[in-house]
């Protein structure tokens, strides 16, 4: 059973006493209390909800009482009982007391009680409030540990030695030049294939930064209109165009003291680059229908499949933009030049899907480990990602084997036999003869991988770069536009 609320009764009149007692125990339960003393020794040792006070008692009078009530235990709705009307006495219990009702002599039976209920009410009411503040200030503290907890987890997980990748991987130069950059507020431009980890990149920057406790936001600007990227980016005011039907903060507002990650910045048109280097060059932003600047401060990393440099020379991209978006470039490997990186990519993913799935295998069989492998990888990693998943799924036994994967990755395994019996064919003369010839193609295969990339082509074949090119000019394999090679060698160079 729900308890009774406490109604506490103060009065010297004995006579009073009961009668307020039996007009108020069949919805109370009632203490009664003759002086201020006794009063004081009941509330050491009761909680009450509500106490009807007389205000003229030998001693201490009833707002002198209640005063020290409200000092001591201000919960309990405090009532002055009287049958005198003194003006000062009011004004003195409703300043010095708190007293919520001034109920005069003689009362009504059915009055009293109603502001009784009243009173004991609004002591509920009170400490549901009392504790609901309580709640809020422990769920805020709660939320904020969660919330700490949670970007430990994420600066964690974007660590840049959390990239999955093998100790002969291209991908370590890459790391390593993105560990030397991410403390600095230097924009930075992040190219490669679609697929390949650009924005893995860019939140790995982000969270080994110094503004990694501030927000991380992404705009993927491909195939949008200018008015609704304008509208995401720098946001619009209410009926400003059709739709906008309230305010809306834009992105670069959103991640102020942070990061923006501007994703596929190749594809935005002339007419919005220069909306976006004022941006850049002023560091402000103004909302669509708006003519108030708003002062905003953030890092930019952007990204691109395409070759920025093409596109400035072809008209296509301004090269003052350019150069704002590209302090520092970091261009990322297709996974074809990463093979290394495919077994611990897919164990990686395979964890991942095994959780999610709730389905666990042992692993991948040796021969579908090394038809990923020999496989070119178009879709780069997010491929190897899906395919993976989808190995998974339809799996039926221990083990992931060949004959689960894509019909394009199994014919790899059979195209590359088919092409190291064709590498031999057409040598002749001695072994020393015919060696060299097949060190002449790998060679020639190889740079060609790598767009004649010295350092990198050295770096596969284990050689170093006065090695190589100590082979090169002893098979006369000098590239055919010197000038295009030590353009390209220059751009390269590490």
């Amino acid at each position: 059973m729900t308890a009774r609320p406490v109604i506490l009764c103060v009065d010297d009149e004995v006579r009073s006493l009961q009668t307020l007692e039996r007009t108020l125990d069949e919805e109370f339960d009632v203490l009664c209390a003759s002086s201020a003393e006794e009063a004081l020794t009941l509330l050491e040792s009761n909680v009450v909800q509500a106490i009807l006070c007389d205000q003229r008692m030998p001693g201490k009078t009833g707002v002198e009482l209640l005063t020290e009530v409200r000092e001591r235990w201000p919960e309990p709705a405090r009532l002055i009982l009287s049958g005198y009307t003194d003006s000062d006495d009011i004004i003195r219990g409703l300043n010095d007391a708190g007293i919520l009702q001034y109920i005069t002599k003689p009362w009504h039976p059915d009055n009293l009680l109603m502001i009784l209920r009243n009173a004991c009410q609004m002591y509920q009411l009170q400490s549901e409030n009392d504790q609901l503040n309580l709640e809020m200030k422990l769920s805020e503290v709660q939320a904020s540990t969660r919330v700490k907890q949670k970007r430990a987890r994420l600066q964690q997980s974007f660590q840049l030695d959390q990239i999955k990748r093998a100790e002969s991987s291209p991908l370590n130069d890459i790391c390593e030049q993105a560990a030397q950059i991410a403390p600095y507020d230097i924009s930075v431009l992040v190219t490669g294939p679609s697929g390949a980890g650009k924005e893995l990149f860019a939140r790995a920057l982000h969270y080994n930064s110094l503004r990694k406790d501030k927000p991380f936001v992404v705009e993927n600007c491909g195939a949008m209109p200018d008015e609704l990227l304008a509208s995401e980016l720098f946001g619009h005011k209410k009926g400003s165009f059709t739709g906008a039907i309230s305010d809306h903060i834009g992105l670069f507002e959103q991640a102020d003291g942070g990061t923006i990650f501007l994703d596929e910045i190749g594809e935005i048109t002339p007419a919005f680059q220069v909306k976006l280097l004022r941006v850049l060059q002023e560091r402000e932003v103004r909302r669509l229908g708006e003519h108030q600047r708003r002062r905003v401060d953030v890092r930019i990393v952007a990204s691109t499949n395409r070759d920025l440099r093409e596109e400035v020379k072809a008209g296509r991209f301004r090269q003052d933009l350019y150069y704002r978006l590209a302090e520092v470039t970091l261009e990322l490997p297709t996974l074809a030049q990463r093979p290394m990186d495919v077994p611990l990519l897919a164990e990686n993913f395979l964890a991942h899907a095994m959780r999610d799935f709730d389905k666990p295998v042992t692993g991948f069989s040796a021969e579908a480990m090394a038809a990923m492998q020999q496989y070119h990888w178009p879709g780069n990693v997010r491929e190897l990602q899906n395919e993976v998943r989808r190995v998974l799924v339809l799996a039926k036994g221990e083990y992931l084997t060949a004959d689960l994967l894509s019909p394009a990755i199994q014919q790899t395994e059979t195209r590359t036999e088919t092409q190291e019996i064709d590498l031999l064919d057409g040598l002749d003369g001695s072994l020393k003869e015919r060696v060299e010839a097949l060190e002449q193609r790998i060679l020639k295969a190889t740079l060609a991988r790598h767009h004649w990339n010295k350092s990198r082509a050295a770096k596969e074949l284990g050689l170093s770069r006065v090695g190589l090119r100590s082979k090169l000019e002893r098979y006369g394999m000098e590239r055919a536009d010197p000038a295009s090679e030590s353009t390209q060698t220059n751009e390269h160079t590490e």
